[in-house]
């Protein structure tokens, strides 16, 4: 896991090592271990080292392959052990034990088409000398980022906003993001980001970039889709596909030659991952598994007598770090930078408490359960999806299920059902609630909420929408920048490729069954994991005791809503500050975080 750098300079000048280094050093903290950079001409690369697999020297990036291929590198690719075989079979010889070196024989013998043959995350940049090329390529599901940006002169990449605001004369806020996102709460449905110039490089897509004539093509290599084989799956039957798929996905995860733990929130999805990980760790290693868990200080989202009885089954090493309101102060503004975009909750604090932990202990690598919820319909909002696949019969009966063995009401649900399939209701809505003014709603299209509304109208619409362009994509740029700017590597079972093509195929009612949410894990876990986390009903997510927090700073936040110049562009400031303190929780952490974002970028409008 590393941080990737790369500039052109359109106008064939000499890149100097002074320039990538600038914009390098931004990402320090994804690569402690060690720098390096390839200048060729007008273009040069540059590489953050976190050292993880093949600790030696011979790790160092940029790496070249065949005298022709320079490769920045950032992620694993988990089943480089099976690729570096079959790669020798075919003639090619290596020098290390890298997963790296392993990118570069594969595209030198496939091209393109090698990507199709990974297991893992990945976002890099292989210069092709001979052919005057730069290729570029993100994994299938956006585990791992890249920004790019291109004015006149210039054509940069990255793997953090911030590398490329560097080179820009101004910050300036891409007002359609930012004013969409206060509209509807949705964010990582297009390559834009909030910043004006800098647009996020796609998901599963690769690109060239042509040195002679400074263009870049970019195609899709990757598209998510159901397989209809396994709708024939009787329940026994896709119980076992999937616990093979998962138990696979997480030993694969494990390989590393650096200490590897887990995030253990004591939900459904993090007690699975610690569970089964424990399991295989510590008899190849000899070492207990460590899991880290945040505490909450209020009783009602507090899940840490859940995650210790996980780890007492387990044998597991468990640390608890318990933010307190002063230490979410402290943080704030770090936080804010180490996001770079606004964020929806403060949530995001507890799992940056985790990763700082993590580095403390000297445990680079960490398991999480993210993306169950999406691979697994997790989520009670697709209940409502769900019921509407169900002949009448089958739905009357249902209906009735949810409240049993979910916290999900009968009015929910019916909100669910009615409210977000109807566009043009959930429009108003969100028009006559919101604080901004007529001019500002004006200027955005809602287009978001009415693909939206087509995709809850089918539950299988749904879950490939919300892993590839809704959901996720802002839950894993959450991840990855926590997690990195500790200099943790992040990994994530569930969104192995495999595990995620089988859950989007599998039939809705081994993933939803008698009003349980992600039914089929919770029986492949039996046995596993104990049971009063096994048959959970209260899914409380990874919350933040975000009541006490925000009551305990709503003065700061209040004087920081009212200075800030992008407020005052988009709300009367008048109305706004009066209605404040009566806003949803939510609410008052949005506008005080566009605010504090502002401020710590130094945003214009």
């Amino acid at each position: 896991m590393c941080g990737i750098s790369g500039i052109v300079d359109k106008t064939g000048r000499p890149v100097s090592q002074e320039r990538i280094a600038a914009i390098n050093s931004l990402i320090r903290h994804r690569g402690p271990d060690d720098e390096g950079f390839r200048l060729d001409g007008n273009v040069a690369l540059g590489h953050r080292r976190l050292s993880i697999v093949d600790l030696s020297e011979l790790g160092h990036q940029p790496m070249c392959w065949q005298d022709r291929y320079w490769i920045v590198f950032n992620g694993e690719i988990y089943n480089y052990v099976e690729l570096r075989k079959e790669l020798q079979a075919l003639g090619h010889r290596f020098r290390s034990a890298t997963d790296t070196e392993v990118i570069l024989a594969a595209y030198s013998q496939w091209g393109p088409a090698c990507l199709s043959r990974f297991n893992g995350m990945w976002a890099f940049a292989i210069l092709d000398t001979q052919e005057r090329k730069v290729f570029l390529a993100r994994d299938r599901f956006g585990v791992k980022p890249m920004y790019l940006m291109e004015d006149g002169e210039t054509f940069a990449f990255g793997s953090e906003i911030k590398q490329l605001l560097s080179l820009q004369r101004h910050r300036r806020a891409n007002r359609s993001t930012v004013i969409g996102w206060m509209l509807t709460r949705i964010d990582g449905h297009t390559e834009d980001t909030f910043f004006e110039g800098i647009r996020s490089f796609p998901q599963s897509h690769w690109g060239i970039y042509d040195l002679r004539t400074n263009s870049l093509e970019i195609r899709r290599w990757y598209t998510l889709a159901a397989d209809s084989r396994a709708l024939d799956l009787d329940d026994e039957s896709s119980v076992s596909a999937f616990r093979s798929a998962f138990e696979d996905a997480v030993r694969l995860r494990l390989r590393s030659d650096v200490r590897v733990g887990t995030c253990l929130s004591g939900g459904l999805d993090s007690s699975a991952t610690s569970a089964f990980a424990s399991r295989m760790y510590h008899p190849a290693s000899g070492d207990r598994f460590i899991g880290i868990h945040a505490r909450a200080s209020e009783q009602k989202v507090d899940e840490s007598p859940y995650a210790r009885e996980v780890a007492a089954k387990m044998g597991m090493e468990l640390h608890i770090v318990q933010p307190t309101p002063q230490d979410f102060a402290n943080t704030i503004d770090e936080v804010v930078y180490t996001q770079e975009e606004p964020f929806g909750s403060p949530s995001i604090f507890m799992s940056w408490q985790v990763s700082r932990m993590a580095r403390q202990l000297g445990c680079p690598v960490m398991l999480n359960g993210q993306g169950g919820d999406e691979v697994l319909l997790g989520y009670e909002r697709y209940y409502a999806p769900y019921l509407r696949s169900l002949p009448p019969w089958r739905l009357i009966q249902e209906v009735l299920l949810p409240a049993r063995n979910s916290r999900l009401s009968l009015t929910q649900l019916l909100g669910y059902l009615f409210y977000f399939t109807n566009a043009p209701l959930r429009i108003r809505h969100l028009r006559r609630r919101t604080m901004l003014s007529h001019e500002a709603i004006a200027t955005h299209d809602f287009s978001e909420i009415r693909d939206t509304a087509r995709s809850s109208r089918r539950i299988d619409e749904m879950q490939i929408r919300e892993i590839t362009c809704q959901q996720l994509p802002h839950l894993l740029r959450y991840e990855d920048r926590n997690s990195m700017r500790h200099s943790i590597e992040s990994r994530l079972p569930f969104l192995d490729y495999r595990v995620v093509e089988l859950g989007v195929s599998l039939r809705a009612a081994v993933k939803i069954r008698d009003g349980w949410t992600k039914w089929v894990l919770r029986k492949a876990i039996e046995g596993v994991v104990p049971e009063s986390i096994t048959w959970r009903r209260d899914k409380l997510g990874f919350q933040a005791p975000e009541a006490s927090w925000l009551a305990h700073h709503a003065q700061r936040m209040l004087e920081e809503v009212g200075d800030s110049r992008i407020l005052r562009e988009i709300a009367p400031r008048d109305r706004l500050l009066a209605a404040y303190p009566t806003l949803s929780l939510r609410d008052r952490w949005m506008y005080f975080n566009i605010a504090a974002w502002e401020r710590v970028y130094g945003v214009e409008w």
